[in-house]
């Protein structure tokens, strides 16, 4: 017997998958528990309809990734800090002040924990690398001065 789940079930898949079942199964078990729902038309279709969406919001994700990149790809971050003699930071720059830098110059929102970058403790221009989605990076120079 053909039954699409509406949640995850440990050994047999997960929400929104159509599985083959045996039909004690899916009759006696699955479907009382309303864990999963019989294959027939119309889940059939809203197992369709919700596959196109799901499709569409990555292919959207991945677009706005893109641009995204396309913004940031090889530009010149500039943040100031005060440093002690020979130039070395009091500190550090984190990631999470590049990813405020970014916001405030390029209006392009990106989480701290995607940015890599060396530690930055002394003024200079370091590297960064900054993943928007999954494929898609893009490099930044960040140039720490006073």
């Amino acid at each position: 017997m053909k039954v699409v789940l509406t949640q995850d079930v440990k050994d047999l898949g997960k929400k929104g998958e159509l599985v083959n079942v045996a039909d004690g199964y899916g009759k006696n078990f699955l479907i009382p528990r309303k864990l999963a729902v019989i294959a027939d038309n119309a889940a059939m279709s809203e197992l369709k309809n919700r596959e196109t969406a799901k499709q569409y919001h990555i292919a959207m994700d991945k677009k706005k990734a893109t641009e995204e990149a396309a913004v940031l790809e090889g530009k010149t971050l500039r943040i100031s800090a005060s440093a002690g003699q020979n130039g070395k930071l009091f500190g550090s720059v984190t990631t999470k002040e590049i990813a405020e830098k970014i916001m405030q110059q390029f209006s392009v929102e990106v989480d701290k924990k995607k940015i890599t970058c060396d530690d930055i403790r002394s003024y200079g221009q370091y590297t960064c690398t900054v993943k928007l989605y999954q494929g898609i990076t893009a490099t930044l120079y960040v140039v720490v001065g006073e």
